[in-house]
C-alpha cells in the first residue's frame, strides 16, 4: 500500500488501522493513541488560533508529521505483507497478543517512534526542504507543548486502568512504565537527529549508526514489554 503524502491522509490511514484491529491488540493500542496525538497536531497546523499554539513554519511541520508517521505505517504494511518488521518495531509486533498492560504497548510504541523514527524523519525533512535542524528546532519544541496537552490525560487513563489491576505481578511493571517520559525522549531524539545530520556525508558510518540505533531502541522497547505473568 502506498504511504500517504498529507496529514489528512495519515489520519485516514490511522483510522482505517484502528477500525480493522481488535481493541486490545497491542498494535491497535499504540495506533489509537498515536491517532489522538496526530489529530491534535493537525488541528494546530490547520487552525493555530483555535488551538492556541502556532508553528513558525507550518508547511515544514506538516511534512515532518507525514514523514514521521510513515515510519509507523511502513511497519504496519511490512507486517501485513508478511515481511519482517524493522528491528526497532519488532518487539511491539511480536508482543502484541496478550500478557501485557495496555500502557506497555502505548509506551513501547512511543519509545520506538520517538527514539528511532523521529530523528530520522527530522533529518529527511531538513534535507528535502533545504534546511538544517536548527531551522526547525523552535517548532520541534512547540510540539512538546502540544504533547503536554494530551499526553498527561492519555497516560492517566492507562495508569488508572492499570492501577485497578496492580498486585505483586504488575506493580513493578507499572513503576517501570511510569519512569518513561515523553519530553526526555524527545530531547534525546533531537540529539540523535543532530548526530545523524552530522553523519549525513559519511555513508558507511551513518549506516552503522542507524543499524545500532534500531537494535538499541528495539531492546529498550522489549524491556518495556516485559510480560506481566
Amino acid at each position: 500500500m502506498s504511504l500517504p503524502k498529507s496529514v489528512d491522509g495519515v489520519i485516514s490511514r490511522l483510522r482505517e488501522i484502528d477500525a480493522g484491529l481488535p481493541a486490545k491488540d497491542g498494535v491497535a493500542v499504540f495506533n489509537r493513541m498515536y491517532l489522538t496525538v496526530t489529530e491534535r497536531v493537525a488541528a494546530v497546523i490547520a487552525d493555530p488560533a483555535s488551538a492556541g499554539t502556532r508553528f513558525r513554519d507550518a508547511e515544514t511541520m506538516a511534512s515532518l508529521d507525514v514523514g514521521f508517521a510513515n515510519h509507523w505505517l511502513a511497519a504496519i504494511d511490512d507486517d501485513a505483507a508478511g515481511r519482517r518488521v524493522a528491528p526497532a518495531w519488532r518487539p511491539l509486533f511480536e508482543s502484541r497478543g496478550a500478557r501485557r498492560l495496555s500502557i506497555q504497548y502505548a509506551v513501547a510504541g512511543m519509545n520506538t517512534h520517538i527514539e528511532h523514527d523521529l530523528p530520522i524523519a527530522v533529518v529527511d525533512t531538513c534535507r528535502a526542504g533545504g534546511l538544517e535542524p536548527d531551522d526547525i528546532h523552535a517548532d520541534y519544541e512547540t510540539v512538546n507543548d502540544i504533547l503536554a496537552q494530551v499526553e498527561s490525560s492519555i497516560r492517566r487513563s492507562f495508569l488508572d486502568a492499570s492501577g485497578r489491576a496492580v498486585d505483586d505481578r504488575v506493580g513493578p511493571v507499572v513503576h517501570l512504565i511510569s519512569t518513561w517520559k515523553i519530553d526526555k525522549a524527545r530531547d534525546l531524539a533531537w540529539v540523535t537527529a543532530e548526530t545523524i545530520w552530522a553523519l549525513r556525508r559519511t555513508r558507511i558510518l551513518r549506516g552503522r549508526f542507524l543499524d545500532g540505533l534500531g537494535h538499541t531502541v528495539g531492546m529498550t522497547s522489549r524491556a518495556l514489554l516485559i510480560p506481566t505473568d
